[in-house]
């Protein structure tokens, strides 16, 4: 396995000219995320078919020549498990890979449901074992060891005959073009930027405070989610967030007490006085603009019902299919349509995951009826 190291923008758009005369690249990233709130890239993987690239981001100051490659809609780019390489690159290009197939995806469509691993899949369909020990390692460190850069490679060097036997395979099986309008939808998932003003409703246990309360709650988890932005920080590491909704649920309204529910030092030390200050500012808001008490889907009446009904129909579409039912409808997928049924009255522009796209045809006539109350 052949692969050379790219540490100079010159030679970069050399590679990524070649790789743009390509109807398919491989891709992969390593990076390193322990306190970070974005991942620190450490090396970007490259696989066109006649060269392997490891491309090395800690040397090179302008990585425009790969960023166009991403943009470019000529050249389709594949991935596998793409969530968190996605990530990396909307954070550090400002855009995503497209269009964008993931290999994880279209072993879905092959029965194998939402989480086959690279290593299992290589073993699957080409009959080798991959070793895995350099999974943790520390890509921001510098020299890497070849053990690292073997690893690396490897993970787009496989991916080429991988990709091109699920392919195979997701074609017979007649699932191509849902294929690609699910990774398609992935990415929109990924661009959908986080509102600052509903952060709030990802706290756990927001559903217990009273709309006051959840005034106070919206208000720091704000103002968390900003300050960890700024300062490119983990938001635990701003502040835990058990400790927001403690200050909301306890109307805190000192240090002393702070300390007394278990607030780090650090915490009371660089925050407290803007957190009090929230809680305080609260006081002043008119109560018609405090957030709605959050009515969650578990409390309304027939819903435990209905999700039993649900999963009967997701159960005959599974013998039908072979597809796994949690990847023809997760949990997560089954509560989005209750709630766009139940609490959002089912506009047609916001249609949930069921009701859309490949999902639409085998669920819609199944599912639409069990939704009236």
């Amino acid at each position: 396995m052949n692969f050379e190291i790219i540490t100079t923008t010159e030679r970069l758009e050399i590679v990524c000219e070649h790789a743009r005369t390509k109807a398919a690249v491989m891709l992969d990233t390593e990076f390193v995320r322990t306190r970070t709130l974005y991942p620190k890239l450490g090396l970007i993987q490259l696989f066109d078919g006649d060269s392997l690239a490891l491309i090395d981001p800690l040397e090179i100051d302008d990585l425009e020549p790969l960023w166009a490659l991403l943009r470019d809609q000529s050249v389709t780019k594949v991935l596998h498990a793409c969530g968190e390489d996605l990530e990396v690159f909307q954070h550090y290009a400002g855009c995503l890979p497209t269009p964008m197939i993931d290999t994880q995806v279209m072993a879905a469509f092959l029965g194998y449901g939402v989480s086959a691993g690279f290593g299992t899949l290589v073993n699957d369909f080409l009959g080798i074992e991959l070793d895995k020990g350099e999974a943790r390692t520390n890509w921001l460190a510098r020299p890497l060891s070849a053990k690292q850069l073997d690893y690396a490679a490897a993970d787009v060097f496989y991916l080429l005959p991988l990709y091109q036997k699920l392919s195979a395979q997701v074609e017979e099986k007649g699932w191509q073009d849902a294929l690609v309008q699910e990774c398609a939808a992935l990415m929109l998932k990924r661009i959908k930027p986080v509102d600052p003003e509903k952060v709030y409703l990802d706290i756990k246990n927001a559903w217990q405070l009273e709309p006051k309360q959840l005034a106070v709650l919206q208000k720091v988890a704000k103002w968390r989610l900003l300050e960890a932005r700024k300062r490119d920080l983990a938001l635990n590491f701003i502040v835990k967030e058990l400790h927001l909704w403690k200050l909301a649920r306890y109307n805190i309204r000192s240090k002393a007490v702070m300390a007394k529910e278990g607030f780090d030092n650090m915490e009371i030390q660089r925050h407290a006085n803007r957190l009090l200050k929230m809680v305080h500012d609260v006081d002043d808001m008119p109560p018609q603009q405090y957030p709605e008490k959050i009515v969650r889907l578990v409390d309304l009446a027939g819903y435990k019902q209905l999700v039993k009904r649900i999963k009967d129909e997701v159960a005959k579409v599974e013998k039908e299919t072979g597809l796994a039912p949690e990847f023809l409808a997760s949990k997560k997928q089954v509560n989005q349509l209750i709630s766009w049924a139940w609490k959002k009255q089912r506009p047609d522009d916001d249609r949930p995951d069921m009701l859309k796209n490949w999902r639409k045809e085998l669920f819609e006539a199944r599912v639409l009826p069990l939704l009236d109350r």
